[in-house]
């Protein structure tokens, strides 16, 4: 049967390159291309191809979430996951504004592969994998930069990546760290793919991301944390869950290159403390949760890992009232297809 995609998109800019690239190629594929705005998006924001949702026809959909959901906020993202899902989708490839699409991003996309993989080797710098040099993906504890990542050793097996994160040349995703120190632009070997398996962590971006239905309750972005960790502890949180359920995460070659928009280093680098200090302690924490294997139990699972953060005073207790209202929708919009 053939898979409904669908391009999840959110962006408070005007129309861009990247976005009319991407709208042109969902358009000749069959593709759904939804980008969601924000309080300072464009009121006459308009692609062809694109179905954009403003705040105002966020909160004309009926869905209690975006009523919910705070503004100013990237976690507004979360309405499109759901609406995509309302819309029937099967795949679902989440990118950001600022990234170009490659011929190859439009390639079929396999779920199972037969790839190297990693099992139980703690912290992975997957970069490394990819290039000699010394880069690390956001998120990386800095301690954990150095750590040697030999391709080569790796065995080979079928694993099953409902979850695939996408490499992207030219600017790709690193913390401030290193922006303020090392040099870009970089780019990545386009002829190897890995596997992490149970017991090996790396953090995933929402840059360049595809996830299969499965685990689509996985897709939730807190709101409640700072914007340059809402994604970051979502691919944790992911990790966690998609080990019980015999699931691995596949980093692919480059399939985008990204013309960043402009940003304040300074201020990256204050809104990433949070995760320079904690990222480590939480993959700890979450290691030591009683988790239950199943696709009926990502929303308990879900739970219990948010109430950890809670607990550690990272994430704000409003955020299992906002999670529990993403549970409720995705149980409804999963039960109605």
């Amino acid at each position: 049967m053939q898979e409904k995609i669908s391009i999840v998109v959110t962006s408070i800019g005007r129309p861009n390159k990247g976005l009319r690239e991407l709208a042109c190629g969902c358009k000749g594929r069959g593709y759904d291309f939804i980008v969601i705005g924000d309080e300072a998006s464009p009121s006459d924001f308009e692609i062809e191809g694109c179905d954009f949702y403003s705040l105002e026809r966020q909160r004309e959909t009926g869905l209690k979430f975006a009523e919910m959901c705070p503004t100013r906020h990237y976690a507004r993202k979360n309405i499109g996951y759901l609406l995509a899902i309302g819309n029937g989708a099967s795949v679902m490839v989440e990118t950001d504004d600022d990234n170009i699409a490659g011929e190859n991003f439009w390639e079929v996309r396999e779920r199972k592969q037969s790839v190297k993989a990693v099992e139980g080797a703690g912290w992975v710098n997957v970069y490394r994998y990819f290039t000699e040099a010394n880069i690390w993906p956001r998120g990386l504890p800095l301690e954990c930069v150095n750590n040697e990542a030999a391709f080569e050793s790796l065995g080979r097996r079928e694993v099953d990546c409902p979850i695939q994160q996408g490499l992207c040349n030219e600017n790709p995703d690193v913390d401030a760290v290193y922006r303020l120190i090392m040099p870009l632009p970089q780019s990545f070997r386009d002829d190897r793919r890995v596997a992490l398996t149970e017991g090996s962590w790396c953090p995933f971006n929402s840059q360049n991301t595809t996830w299969w239905r499965e685990a689509f309750g996985l897709l939730y972005l807190p709101a409640y944390c700072s914007f340059r960790m809402t994604d970051i502890w979502r691919s944790f949180i992911a990790q966690r869950i998609a080990w019980v359920n015999g699931w691995g995460v596949l980093y692919h070659e480059p399939n985008m290159w990204q013309e960043r928009n402009v940003h304040n280093l300074m201020r990256d680098f204050e809104d990433e403390m949070p995760g320079y200090l904690h990222n480590s302690k939480i993959c700890q924490e979450l290691e030591g949760l009683a988790l239950a294997s199943g696709t009926d139990k990502i929303g308990s699972n879900l739970r219990l890992c948010y109430e950890k953060l809670v607990e550690m005073g990272l994430v704000d207790g409003r955020e299992l009232d906002l999670l529990e209202v993403w549970n409720e929708c995705i149980d409804e919009l999963l039960r109605g297809r």
